[in-house]
């Protein structure tokens, strides 16, 4: 069984919409836990102190290096051995797919979420394995980050999802977005579905996910092209995609 601990101020935010769906039903198999520690639990102060003001002044508070040092020793002591203590941090490297799929095979992760202006250097430097970032964007503190990487994660344990073959195309399009889907009914508001779809041909309706796929990663996020060593098929749907465009525009 797969075990995720989040540190927190806010231990009643677990699990939260890690309840629900396919990852709620998980943890009701016994495939997944999720659990949290209060970092407050640590503290030795009656007020349950856990931040103190800037060493060399300036706006804001700092989490204290004492409670989370010995939550996160706690949690260590808590989890499998050699589960990753994660600090869900700015400074982080930005989560992929991939770093899902590098985590997905530790025995288990550990959350950091912090608060207020950030942690005590020495935390980061000494207590910490991993610092990640779920982007370019400030939220008021690290729980629902550290949410979205345990969901991205818990999806690629086996059994999780109730069809696998859905993580194998995820991982074989994870620099491509996803190609446009359809379901019943076949016509709505006067749209109707692409024919190829309906046509029972596998071959082509698979190419032309493929081709819709490079389409739309060219136009929304091209720069994943340029990370992606394209096969022989792909640069040939991608000269035929631009060829179309060329051609549209002069007639």
């Amino acid at each position: 069984m797969k075990r995720f601990i989040m540190l927190t101020l806010f231990p009643e935010i677990v699990p939260g919409p890690l309840g629900v769906g396919v990852v709620g039903r998980a943890i009701e198999r016994g495939r997944l836990s999720v659990e949290a520690i209060d970092i407050r639990d640590f503290t030795t102060d009656k007020h349950r102190t856990v931040d103190d003001t800037p060493y060399g002044g300036g706006g804001g508070m700092v989490m204290k290096p004492e409670p989370l040092s010995k939550a996160i020793a706690a949690a260590r002591e808590a989890a499998p051995p050699n589960s990753p203590v994660i600090l869900m941090s700015p400074q982080g490297e930005p989560f992929t797919q991939k770093i899902a799929e590098e985590l997905s095979e530790a025995p288990g992760l550990i959350a950091v979420c912090g608060r207020y202006e950030g942690f005590d250097e020495r935390i980061r430097q000494h207590h910490i394995d991993r610092e990640i970032s779920l982007g370019d964007y400030v939220v008021s503190g690290g729980e629902l980050p550290a949410m979205s990487m345990f969901d991205a994660v818990a999806r690629l344990i086996p059994e999780v999802l109730g069809n696998p073959e859905s993580i194998q195309e995820e991982s074989f399009q994870q620099t491509l977005l996803e190609y446009p889907q359809y379901t019943r009914p076949a016509k709505f508001e006067e749209h109707d579905v692409p024919s190829v779809l309906m046509s029972g041909n596998h071959a082509k309706i698979r190419q032309w996910r493929l081709k819709q796929s490079l389409e739309r990663t060219l136009d929304r996020r091209p720069e994943l092209l340029q990370k992606r060593p394209l096969t022989k098929e792909e640069s040939k749907l991608l000269k035929e995609i631009k060829r179309e465009r060329k051609e549209n525009k002069t007639t």
